[in-house]
């Protein structure tokens, strides 16, 4: 499969800009030659398995790490060149979410308005902002040890934005935390969006990928796919999705396979990928059937983002 790439737009609309971006740690390629625009005001998903490259890109970009070849701006800012610029123009939130554990809820905020050099006079609005949004306002005294893992990040984000960065980096931000807490941090992504702020997140989970406006799919370091979600199932899908509903999937999974049926774990139920869902539904009854393997139900569904991008990993 060739490398995925894009046409660019104009400058000033173009909040991040790679092209050709390498990185190698000796022999091993971590990042392969990829190239990719954001949009101001974007929500862009980087999305892929763990050691894809994700997080190696997203230091780059942030000026953490020395690219070994390509080019690329953040923010109208070189990345070889201009990285400390980049690093005051933007903010940036780790998996780790950045925070000092053996400090309180406020000293951590007043940490971090330090090393964003917020105003002095801006400092205490800034702070009752990020813990309005926190929703710490009665915890700002508490060691930030004791926070549930959604409040936690909660904080993270509100440290990374102190300085309103038109640009914030956030590197498998919701890993770790509760589907509810997740789901609630992206309401907040969603509003800063709306704001204006260019969201760059990179991410693991599939149902969070529904949530951006475009992603990018990375495998191995390469880029293997691009576009809107509702394009990237267009577009990179053209096989039909049975699902499969059985209490045994890895018994139906050989049986399919030993038919040359391609099929994949989904959860609690069994997707297979075949030319045509008409003729495959009742060859795959006769399967399970005479392999004496109970099922539920079997039948053609929308394929989701998981089904497209084990799709593009078989092909790449």
């Amino acid at each position: 499969m060739g490398l995925v790439r894009e046409e660019k737009g104009p400058h000033g609309d173009i909040a991040v800009d790679i092209e050709d971006l390498t990185r190698t740690f000796g022999d091993f390629v971590a990042v392969d030659h990829v190239s990719l625009t954001v949009k101001r005001g974007e929500i862009f998903g980087f999305l892929g398995p763990n050691g894809a490259g994700k997080s190696t890109t997203i230091k780059m970009l942030c000026g953490l790490l020395m690219p070994s070849g390509g080019s690329g701006s953040v923010g109208g800012y070189d990345i070889i060149r201009q990285s400390e610029e980049i690093k005051r123009t933007i903010g940036y939130m780790s998996q780790r979410f950045s925070l000092y554990d053996d400090l309180t809820v406020e000293e951590n905020i007043d940490f971090f308005s330090g090393i964003y050099g917020v105003p002095a006079e801006r400092k205490g609005e800034r702070k009752e902002r990020v813990l309005e949004m926190a929703e710490l306002g009665r915890r700002r005294t508490d060691l930030t040890r004791t926070l549930p893992g959604g409040i936690k990040q909660r904080l993270a984000l509100g440290c990374a934005i102190l300085h309103e960065p038109p640009i914030i980096f956030l590197d498998e931000p919701t890993s770790g935390v509760d589907p509810v807490s997740r789901r609630n941090f992206w309401d907040l992504i969603y509003g800063m969006s709306r704001a204006g702020t260019t969201t760059f997140v990179t991410t693991h989970y599939m149902d969070e990928a529904e949530y951006c406006d475009r992603l990018g799919l990375i495998y191995r370091g390469r880029l293997i796919a691009l576009g809107a979600p509702a394009e990237l199932k267009a577009d990179h899908m053209k096989r039909d999705v049975i699902e499969i509903e059985t209490d045994r999937t890895i018994e139906a999974m050989d049986a399919l396979h030993a038919h040359n049926i391609e099929s994949a774990i989904f959860g609690s139920s069994l997707h297979a990928t075949v030319e045509d869902g008409g003729k495959a539904i009742p060859l795959i009854r006769g399967i399970l059937g005479d392999a004496r393997i109970e099922f539920r139900g079997v039948g053609k569904i929308t394929p989701s983002l998981e089904d497209v991008f084990v799709n593009l990993i078989e092909e790449a």
